[in-house]
C-alpha cells in the first residue's frame, strides 16, 4: 500500500511486484492494472481472502496518512 494514495484508484487495493510483473489489485480481488503469472495470482487472491479485515484496516490508515501495522506477507 502506498500512503495518501487515492489519485489512481479511490478503490482500497495493494500494490505487488513479482519478478519484472506489477499489478494494482482491489482488496475485494479485482485486478486494477498491470498482470502477473496465473499462479502467483491465485496466490495473492487466496492472500486477500485471509487478510481482508487487516487490509481495510491498513487502508484506511494509510489514506488518512497514518502508520499500519504490517500484514503477514506471503510465503
Amino acid at each position: 500500500m502506498i500512503y495518501l494514495d487515492i489519485t489512481r484508484h479511490n478503490k482500497p487495493h495493494v500494490h505487488v511486484f513479482y519478478g519484472e510483473y506489477e499489478a494494482s489489485i482491489g482488496i475485494d480481488g479485482e485486478l486494477l492494472a498491470g498482470a502477473l503469472p496465473v499462479k502467483q495470482l491465485k496466490l495473492v487472491m487466496a492472500w486477500l481472502v485471509i487478510h481482508e479485515g487487516e487490509l481495510y484496516e491498513a487502508w484506511n490508515n494509510a489514506v488518512a496518512g497514518k502508520a499500519f501495522g504490517k500484514i503477514k506477507p506471503l510465503g
